[in-house]
């Protein structure tokens, strides 16, 4: 492990004080050295020992420091009073050095400021402030702690002429050899012009002369400074003459050799030690490039631009940083496709096979591809269609790509997009930049080595606005079948075929797309699965693999269908299936532990078996409700996570014809309730409704869950059907439930998610269902096993609605509106004689 120590250059080393760390190293002034003349030097210090430096009163270095005992001086300092003795070490290989292996005088610092480095050192910036000599050691652990003694400086009278013609002399001296040397900025020379106290010039040259610590440490212990100025001087002056031999005899090789003599030189020398360890000359690299180069299918153009690229890259100096950068384009060009195209597999009936080995149901999304397939077999040419899979989360949206790419038997990459804010990303980088390369597209093509695979776009719904540009209106040249035949990559610097590509994009909303992009794609809803479904996927794909992730086998685990269905309809509620998965996995881990344990168990669980593993259930199903009060109707809902019921109740009070709907609903609900009171108001003759009731009582309209925030127009006969049960005391017919949107005119409009509300309505008891007729065509997309028992209603007017939902009986103790207002009547007439 290295020590404390400071890298310094060979000579002066000003370049320490160049950019950033300029901040750390204060010019000081005359004032500051007032100052510091009469700063008290503490008794005692604790003693940081330094190699290869020696830190000057006024200076300011960097120190790292690796060893135990100087990381805890450290901590231990910088926590409290920040003033530490610096004295250098006299040998410094010596690892943990005793007060024997250093000098006996040094300089007090203070901590500027510590860095802890990831390798467990510490970096600290230092500046001196006084000499000090050591009368006695006092401690050696935890680290060395010795009591010092101030050494005063000497200074020379105000008046002396000779000192000032010195200390001129060392800056001269000083800024001479900074513009001699090359190694040195020109800043440096600008900070020495600067410097106003004579002592701090001298010490801080002193701290960067180009001698050893033995002379460093000799300039240090002088306290007069007019000595160590001669001192300082001296050194210098042989520092500028060994400059100015270096810069001679650098001048008389330089006429020797020309810069090409020079490069020619080098690069044999190179080529003989690569030939001599056995590697790859350039030239021999170039002459491989070229051989593949007669192997590719590429186009007139392209084969052009290559030939150019390759003698660019042979004309490069292979030491530059340019020359592997031209090197890595070359390989970017070679390793493309560049019309290589796998064959496709046409056998319909194989790739119809793996569709319905891997997902269940989907059968609109297995239509289209095998659509795809018959087309591209008759034609033997097809521009690859945009596809996007739109639906919630966990549907099998992206594993459905897998599958798609297996059935074409083309190669597969998935490209995820979510969160992407760099429009480089896509269209790739400049290849002048550092670092640069190409676009997601590119290199994905790279990977799989052929122009037709399938890319899967992962999640395009969520790409990102940054300050780096817009990747959305990026994609819109990649997936436009008219443009994407020459996309041009700002890395290949060339226009690429992506026609063959079959892009297949993922999302879950598609109002966050923008309008063109969502244009581009021909969108294929998948929707959540019916409890139908998940029990089979959860048969036929879900326990296999949780059995066999778990080193188990099918002997080990049976459910019947009852319980998986009760176990989707109680721990789970989703339109995918990773919950459940997660749910599976939960029983089937039980079984690992108890079959590893030896314990006995049930292969064959039970309810109240798989109740005790998983907790208690998390979700319960509503049931339809009786009919004995007046306002309540059942309701059908699309969430997405799958159909549900709802209920409407309604109620009513003496008022002054205020109507309150709650139940956190959406606008779009709220002008339901008022659509349907407006049309029952305006129909009150045909239902016998008093309509004084409208301007006498405030009527209440509620959804229960109000914490679920529920919206859209399809309660809208729900509604209806509940204010004219309200109005008229009629009871509501038994497991009935409705959807379907209501208007002034006292239509009936179609609604959607049909198919997952009447899986939602079967499960919860309901017999009979009244929807619009244009969604009649939606039953019929509906398995005939999933619709047993249950009788459809089919309306088109909202008088139709009520005439099959409302019977002719009233509800059990109904309220009697006439009494009720003819009370109120003879109450305000007392109120207004009293």
């Amino acid at each position: 492990m290295f020590g404390e120590e400071i890298g310094f250059e060979k000579s002066l080393n000003f370049s320490t004080f160049s950019g950033d760390e300029a901040d750390y190293i204060p010019l000081m002034t005359p004032e500051d050295e007032q100052e510091l003349s009469t700063e008290k030097i503490p008794e005692e210090l604790p003693i940081l020992p330094i190699r290869n430096t020696v830190l000057f009163p006024g200076v300011v270095i960097p120190i790292s420091a690796g060893r135990d005992k100087s990381i805890k001086l450290i901590n231990n300092a910088y926590n409290s009073t920040r003033t530490i003795g610096v004295i250098a070490q006299k040998d410094g290989s010596i690892e943990d050095p005793k007060p024997e292996d250093l000098y006996q005088v040094g300089t007090v610092a203070r901590i500027i400021r510590m860095f802890k480095m990831p390798d467990g050192n510490v970096t600290i910036i230092i500046q001196g402030k006084k000499r000090f000599e050591v009368s006695e050691w006092i401690a050696t652990e935890p680290y060395l702690k010795a009591k010092v003694i101030g050494r005063e400086e000497v200074l020379p009278k105000k008046q002396s002429q000779r000192f000032k013609v010195l200390i001129d002399s060392i800056k001269e001296t000083a800024i001479k050899i900074i513009q001699e040397s090359p190694n040195l900025p020109s800043e440096a020379a600008f900070a020495v012009k600067n410097i106003e106290s004579e002592t701090f010039l001298v010490n801080f040259i002193s701290s960067n002369l180009n001698i050893n610590i033995e002379q460093k440490q000799a300039l240090l212990e002088e306290v007069e400074l007019s000595k160590r100025a001669n001192m300082v001087l001296k050194h210098l002056i042989n520092e500028m003459q060994m400059l100015e031999m270096k810069n001679q005899i650098q001048n008389k090789v330089k006429t020797e050799f020309d810069q090409q003599q020079r490069e020619y030189f080098l690069y044999q020398q190179m080529k003989t030690i690569q030939e001599e360890l056995g590697g790859v000359t350039t030239e021999k690299e170039i002459e491989e490039f070229k051989a593949r180069a007669k192997k590719k299918k590429w186009n007139e153009e392209v084969a052009k631009h290559f030939e150019k690229e390759i003698a660019k890259l042979q004309r490069a100096n292979p030491q530059m940083p340019e020359y592997s950068i031209q090197r890595n384009y070359i390989e970017l060009m070679l390793d493309l496709p560049w019309g290589e195209i796998s064959k496709d597999n046409f056998d319909l009936k194989r790739a119809r096979r793996i569709l319905d080995r891997d997902h269940y149901g989907l059968n609109k999304v297995k239509d289209r591809i095998i659509e795809y397939l018959a087309v591209l077999k008759l034609k033997g040419d097809l521009k690859a269609p945009i596809l996007c899979f739109y639906g919630p989360p966990g549907v099998g949206k992206t594993s459905l790509g897998r599958s798609i790419a297996e059935a074409l038997g083309r190669k597969y990459a998935r490209i995820s997009l979510g969160g992407l804010r760099d429009e480089a990303e896509i269209r790739g980088h400049r290849k002048t930049y550092i670092g640069a390369m190409p676009g997601r597209i590119i290199q994905n093509l790279k990977k799989v080595g052929y122009d037709n695979p399938v890319f899967v776009l992962d999640e395009i719904d969520k790409l990102s606005f940054g300050m780096q540009g817009d990747p959305s209106s990026a994609m819109l040249e990649v997936l436009d079948p008219e443009q994407n035949k020459e996309l041009y990559d700002n890395y290949l610097e060339l226009g690429y075929d992506l026609s063959k590509v079959l892009f297949i994009a993922t999302a879950n909303d598609l109002t966050t797309i923008q309008p063109a992009l969502r244009d581009r794609m021909e969108i294929i809803e998948i929707n959540g699965y019916t409890l139908e479904e998940k029990y089979e996927i959860a048969q036929r794909h879900l326990i296999p693999k949780q059995l066999k992730e778990h080193g188990l086998t099918k002997d080990d685990l049976r459910l019947t269908k009852s319980v998986i269905e009760k176990m989707i309809d109680s721990y789970t509620r989703e339109s995918g299936v990773r919950n459940l998965e997660k749910t599976i996995a939960k029983l089937v881990r039980n079984i690992a532990r108890k079959k590893a344990e030896q314990q006995p168990y049930d292969v064959r669980m039970n309810w109240e078996t798989v109740r005790e593993i998983l907790g208690p259930t998390r979700y319960d199903r509503d049931m339809a409700e009786d009919n004995t009060v007046a306002g309540v109707v059942t309701g059908l809902a699309w969430t997405p996570v799958g159909g549900d019921i709802l209920f409407i109740e309604s109620t009513i009070y003496p008022g002054s014809g205020k109507l309150t709907v709650t139940g956190n609903l959406g606008e779009v609900m709220k002008e339901s309730a008022i659509i349907a009171l407006a049309w029952i108001k305006a129909n009150a003759h045909t239902f016998s409704i008093d309509s004084r009731i409208f301007s006498k009582f405030d009527i209440h309209i509620h959804v229960p869950e109000g914490a679920t925030p529920k919206d859209g127009p399809s309660a809208g006969v729900t509604m209806l059907t509940a204010l004219t049960s309200l109005l008229t005391q009629r009871k509501v017919k038994k497991n009935i439930a409705m959807t379907g949107e209501i208007t002034l005119r006292g239509k009936v409009l179609p609604v959607g998610g049909i198919k997952e509300k009447i899986l939602a309505a079967k499960r919860s008891g309901i017999t009979d269902i009244i929807l619009c007729k244009d969604n009649q065509k939606d039953i019929a997309e509906i398995e005939p096993e999933y619709i047993e028992g249950i009788r459809f209603h089919y309306v088109s007017r909202m008088g139709e609605v009520l005439d099959i939902a409302l019977t002719d009986e009233l509800v059990d103790e109904p309220v009697d509106f006439q009494a009720m207002m003819e009370s109120m009547e003879v109450s305000k007439a007392l109120s207004l004689s009293t």
